[in-house]
């Protein structure tokens, strides 16, 4: 073995000080939202230790210069790439996927565009599983489209490609795999991707949550999950009142069962856990 390779692949992740885990977490929550607890220092250091291993740099002081000077924004997307977990499964809670098949299509109109948005759409098995949920709900030549948005480059990639391990759709029924995945030879032996005429369907843009304004679009429904966890109350709050305004009138807003907008001032409905309603009147 090499030595000089050996000790040009060791790293040891420099001490984090005060100062720079408070600009730190002051950067993470005036960018994203993101509320870092004051007891994730260790959390902090492991995660940001690969981005200065890739970097070339030999403390965190470094890190937040590079940051702070970086204009293409490419940096701090790559922080918050590094901070934030990407973890989502196919028809994840299934009750929301109940409720789409159940109630929400029976509002839908069976002409025209039905436009869905998955915000927090991270590596496209939300969006995916909405779209196909929905096709086979209203049938095959409705003309669904998902706008799929995240923050993180690295989940946009994923999903737009679109290629997943077997073991990822395990749970999927088997004319799902059929209708829509095409199976994998050779080196992609053992994974599926998705049919290029539904990956069309599905539209993956990058989108800030907290900086980023949805525009003047409304939606039927969007589905907001597991990512408000990450935020403290206030920051939830606007994200409820940003989300309400892009819903049209009667709209649903899904959210993750471990969340809750009890207490918050943004003008839904309760509907069920994890689901709430606009009123079908505007005010």
């Amino acid at each position: 073995m090499d030595a000089s390779r050996t000790l040009t692949d060791t790293f040891t992740p420099p001490a984090l000080r005060e100062s720079e885990f408070a600009q730190i977490r002051e950067l993470a929550y005036r960018q994203f939202g993101l509320d870092i607890k004051e007891n994730k220092q260790s959390l902090v250091v492991t995660r940001l230790s690969k981005e200065l291993r890739r970097l070339g740099l030999t403390s965190f002081e470094e890190y937040c210069r590079h940051v702070a000077s970086d204009h293409t924004g490419e940096a701090l997307i790559e922080m918050a790439d590094a901070l934030t977990t990407n973890f989502t499964s196919f028809l994840r809670e299934q009750a929301h996927f109940q409720f789409l098949r159940t109630e929400l299509t029976a509002q839908l109109p069976r002409t025209g565009p039905v436009d869905i948005w998955s915000c927090a759409s991270s590596t496209g098995e939300e969006p995916y599983s909405i779209l196909f949920t929905l096709l086979e709900t209203l049938g095959p030549g409705a003309d669904v489209r998902i706008l799929a948005t995240d923050i993180s480059t690295r989940a946009l990639k994923a999903g737009t490609a679109a290629v997943y391990e077997a073991q990822k759709l395990a749970g999927l029924p088997a004319t799902w795999l059929q209708r829509y995945f095409l199976k994998g030879n050779g080196r992609w032996q053992g994974s599926y991707r998705v049919r290029p005429e539904f990956r069309e369907r599905v539209r993956f843009q990058r989108f800030n949550l907290v900086t980023d304004e949805p525009g003047n679009f409304r939606f039927p429904a969007i589905f907001c999950r597991n990512v408000a966890i990450y935020f403290d109350k206030p920051t939830q709050a606007a994200l409820a009142r940003k989300l309400a305004s892009a819903l049209e009138p009667g709209g649903y807003l899904f959210i993750g069962h471990s969340e809750s907008l009890s207490g918050m001032d943004h003008g839904l409905a309760y509907v069920q856990p994890a689901l709430y309603r606009k009123s079908v009147k505007e005010h």
